[in-house]
């Protein structure tokens, strides 16, 4: 991690903005905030890009058109999406395209402190895809058969409902699988777990 990384944040909520800017000031960090996503992306380039926490959702352009319109301009650069509970599945669609992390509201400011360190801390690594993949098949061998289905349907971005009307089973019985999933992989949040099955091959 650079000594003075700057994150930039995107959040049409201007509450939002401040918030964030304020705490990440005060640990360390410079700040850079931007309204929207179309604002952000017309001075991408010129920016010092250390990481991007953005808002899934946001008019006109949202934080999944963000990471697009980022890797369309050959730009390199962590991304943190903030979602609300019901735009889990666009946050793993999301992490599908390149995004790192995916909080859902409301997060502990320790829990966005460490998202970024990670963040900053993994593009620094240049850890090799290969070891990743390893290592999440490893974390993904114990799972049972009905916990790789439960799985698939998260990385699918199913709600627990569905997943229960998928496979038969009650959604009491989709949490117990869900609970199993976080204990035998270690993941301590959804968005590690995400990142381990896509890292897998799910």
């Amino acid at each position: 991690m650079s000594s003075n990384p700057t994150v930039h944040i995107v959040d049409d909520d201007p509450a939002i903005r401040d918030s964030l800017a304020f705490l990440l000031r005060a640990r360390g960090f410079q700040t850079e905030t931007h309204d929207s996503a179309t604002a952000f992306i017309q001075s991408a380039d010129k920016l010092k890009l250390d990481c991007v926490v953005t808002d899934i959702r946001m008019p006109k352009m949202n934080g999944l058109e963000l990471v697009e319109a980022l890797k369309s301009k050959g730009i390199p650069c962590p991304v943190i999406v903030m979602t609300g509970h019901g735009d889990v599945a666009l946050a793993v669609e999301a992490m599908k395209a390149g995004v790192v992390d995916f909080l859902e509201k409301p997060f502990s400011n320790d829990a966005m402190l460490a998202a970024i360190r990670s963040a900053l801390d993994d593009t620094k690594s240049s850890r090799s895809a290969d070891k990743a993949r390893l290592e999440a098949e490893e974390k993904l061998s114990v799972l049972t058969p009905r916990e790789r289905e439960v799985l698939a349907g998260l990385v699918a971005g199913k709600i627990n409902k569905v997943i229960a009307h998928d496979l038969k089973i009650s959604p009491r019985t989709v949490d117990i699988h869900r609970a199993n999933l976080m204990t035998k992989t270690q993941a301590k949040s959804l968005s590690e777990l995400m990142r381990l099955a896509l890292s897998a091959g799910f």
